[in-house]
């Protein structure tokens, strides 16, 4: 189900509501009962919590072991050195 965002022109709380699609946007704030406006959101953020091990993309400090599955000296384990490439 969506979250929707809105913000009270009376006294300018900011709230979220989960919503089905189909449901009516809510007019009222449940606050003051003041009026609300949906507000347009940047669209779904999302977040993928892991070890780091086998991610592609990771920070420049880390082994090229996660990237190539050899390290920068060409071993199957972790060598303690930057990226091939990379400067210390």
């Amino acid at each position: 189900m969506p979250t929707y965002e809105y913000k009270c022109e009376r006294c300018g709380l900011r709230f979220e509501r989960q919503q089905s699609i189909l449901e009516a946007t809510l007019i009222e704030c449940p606050e003051c009962r003041g009026e609300v406006h949906r507000i347009v959101s940047g669209g779904v953020g999302i977040i993928l919590k892991s070890s780091g091990q086998g991610r592609i993309g990771h920070s420049a400090g880390a082994c090229s072991l996660e990237q190539g599955g050899k390290t920068c000296c060409g071993l199957n384990e972790r060598c303690g050195k930057p990226p091939c490439g990379d400067k210390e």
